[in-house]
């Protein structure tokens, strides 16, 4: 049966998130054509892993046998979440724009499974696994916008999910989401609905598109 990986990272709970609104029709389009598939689903905000720190960063470049309590307490959770990695024949990542870059709780989920010699290279345990994010962002960071050298959403996780650790990205980005809230955007509602009902239209087409491709694998 195949398995979805689907992870939400933004504060905002239900259909109050966008992210998690386009994760969620996405995430139906799957199910539709795995009906008998298994979701395995994190919600990072609500549930958020512990940052990494010295016992799990160590544990990793030191022999088992050397290990202290507490290293290998803390490498026994980073491989579950490299297990649960491991095991998903597509990820679905919901990463709404923060201060210009991603959620600190996925950037936890990141820090943990990413393990040198085993999810990183040539190598990858989880190479060309094909991995869908959900960018949502309150403005425009698009190519050719005035705040284009200010996206570290697409540009980070391309190099460290993609270059570094081999997986198969593709993004759907809902932008301009704080146009209809923000009276200084209000010119630019046309262009959010019109973003918004793309992105959504693109979820349900890449469902689908991801769940077959899955399929004939």
């Amino acid at each position: 049966m195949a398995t979805l990986l689907h992870l939400d990272s933004s504060l905002h709970p239900g259909s109050g998130s966008r992210s998690r609104t386009v994760a969620l029709t996405f995430r139906d389009a799957w199910e539709e054509q795995h009906p008998d598939g298994t979701v395995v689903y994190r919600d990072l905000a609500a549930d958020p892993l512990p940052h990494l720190d010295v016992h799990a960063f160590s544990a990793a470049f030191a022999d088992a046998s050397s290990h202290t309590p507490e290293q290998a307490a803390a490498l026994a959770g980073r491989l579950a979440l490299i297990e649960e990695l491991e095991k998903a024949d597509a990820v679905l990542l919901g990463a709404p724009m923060y201060n210009f870059t991603i959620p600190s709780t996925l950037k936890s989920w990141i820090d943990h499974v990413l393990m040198v010699g085993r999810t990183t290279g040539d190598t990858s345990s989880v190479k060309g696994v094909p991995v869908t994010v959900i960018a949502s962002r309150g403005g425009s960071y698009a190519p050719g916008t005035p705040r284009e050298s200010s996206e570290y959403v697409q540009n980070y996780l391309r190099a460290i999910l993609g270059e570094y650790m081999g997986l198969d990205l593709d993004f759907i980005v809902p932008e301009l989401t704080a146009a209809s809230s923000n009276p200084a955007m209000s010119e630019l509602v046309p262009l959010a609905e019109a973003s918004w009902a793309r992105a959504l239209e693109e979820a349900g087409a890449k469902g689908k598109e991801i769940a077959r491709r899955v399929a004939a694998a």
